[in-house]
């Protein structure tokens, strides 16, 4: 059998200082996603051509050293970010500052009277209004679903603070829940609920369960080597096994595979 070819597309981690500590944004996927129904996820997707596109890097924050190619990621994550829990990572064209909630609700207020229906995403960037606060994301992971799935992604990671004041509303067609969380609970959550988490998720929040503060998970990620996660499923007489590179920084590179951690057929 031919494997799946992987399509490109990128995920955002949003961090926080909680109560508990450090947390990261997840978000429940549709039952009805082809993929991931019912999984813990971060937020993201799949690059569309819009985010290739030249007109929309015009709108980005400059960010030394990286070539369009990973500028399209970057304005993936954030797209997706806004699109699926509705938090817009942008600053006001020219300003340094992150744009306020209240000044996402005024901005898409204007669009949506001059337009006559809901503001989206790429009208918003149309507008001349915001940049994109691409500079801002700090590369995590990358991880090529394995070659057995029937859905595969080639995606990349990325880090960010969370604006302070933005709060997270799903979407209702993606996402159907939203909840902060540290990485140990969404893995106990996971462990204890029968909630999905998928094998790519479970392993980043174990690696990013290691840093105590969203300063120390960036300074961490800044440092890192990205080594290229393309996960192998093997079978044995105990049943199929996973194993991931093991230079990749995750604690764990070989162990019993569960069913739950595949994109489903």
């Amino acid at each position: 059998m031919t494997p799946v070819i992987p399509r490109p597309s990128a995920t955002l981690l949003l961090l926080r200082e909680g109560t508990q500590g450090l947390e990261t944004l997840l978000m429940t996927r549709h039952e009805n996603d082809v993929a991931f129904a019912g999984a813990m996820v971060f937020p993201g997707g799949r690059v569309d051509a819009e985010d290739s596109a030249a007109a929309t890097h015009a709108c980005c924050r400059a960010v030394a050293g990286v070539d369009a190619a990973e500028m399209a990621y970057r304005v993936t994550a954030i797209r997706e970010s806004y699109e699926e829990v509705h938090i817009l990572l942008a600053r006001r064209a020219g300003a340094q500052t992150m744009i306020s909630a209240a000044e996402v609700a005024a901005l898409e207020e204007k669009l949506s009277a001059e337009l006559g229906r809901a503001a989206e995403f790429s009208d918003i960037l149309n507008s001349g209004a915001v940049e994109l606060a691409t500079d801002l994301l700090v590369r995590f992971a990358h991880w090529i679903t394995p070659a057995r799935s029937p859905h595969r992604f080639d995606t990349q990671f990325f880090l960010v603070p969370a604006p302070a004041d933005q709060v997270p509303k799903v979407d209702g067609r993606e996402a159907v829940g939203v909840v902060w969380a540290t990485p140990e609970a969404a893995i106990t959550a996971a462990d204890t609920q029968r909630q999905r988490l998928v094998f790519a998720t479970r392993t980043c929040l174990r690696k990013l369960g290691k840093s105590a503060s969203v300063a120390a998970a960036l300074a961490a990620a800044r440092a890192d080597r990205i080594v290229t996660v393309c996960p192998e499923v093997y079978d044995t007489p105990d049943g199929p096994r996973i194993r991931i590179p093991a230079d990749a920084g995750y604690d764990i590179p070989d162990m019993p595979m569960r069913p739950s951690w595949l994109p489903k057929a």
